[in-house]
């Protein structure tokens, strides 16, 4: 009598064998399963790429430098023929001390800086607006509601 005490105990509920339960279990274990092994995975990646980089580090990065040219837009013969370009769209020429070599650094300009910025506040304004309205929207719907059950009420007197 015991162990059937303790084997109902052990059962799993009914409701966890619904089958929109068990599809959002599935998924919420396969993502923390993709998750756990996609680290594992750019972790391996990441090593790679640090020996090669290694190898063919720009100057900048391992030794002193003096901007030779400060940053600017890319023209179209640059974007198409510097790899750096692709990054942001703006770069400048560094001129490393030790090695004496030219190179050149994707940098971000205050122009494409101060676009940003702009573009972020707009955003933000125009969902202000937007949750503004909702609000105001869902606070009347609210007192219409409240209204419509006093009134109800009142009449059911």
């Amino acid at each position: 009598m015991c162990t059937r005490a303790m084997e109902s105990d052990c059962r799993i509920p009914v409701s966890c064998l619904r089958p929109r339960i068990l599809a959002l279990h599935a998924l919420f274990w396969g993502l923390v399963s993709l998750r756990v092994f996609g680290a594992a995975l750019l972790s391996d990646e990441k090593a790679a790429v640090a020996v090669t980089k290694a190898v063919t580090a720009p100057c900048w990065q391992m030794e002193e430098f003096v901007v030779a040219k400060e940053c600017s837009a890319c023209d179209g013969f640059q974007s198409k023929t510097l790899a750096v370009c692709t990054l942001t769209g703006y770069v400048e020429k560094i001129n490393c001390t030790k090695s004496s070599r030219d190179e050149y650094k994707s940098c971000r300009s205050t122009k494409m800086e101060e676009h940003l910025f702009w573009k972020f506040e707009g955003a933000m304004l125009s969902l202000t607006v937007v949750f503004a309205i909702l609000v105001v929207a869902r606070q009347r719907s609210l007192d219409r509601q409240a209204s419509d059950k006093v009134r109800r009420q009142i009449e059911s007197i």
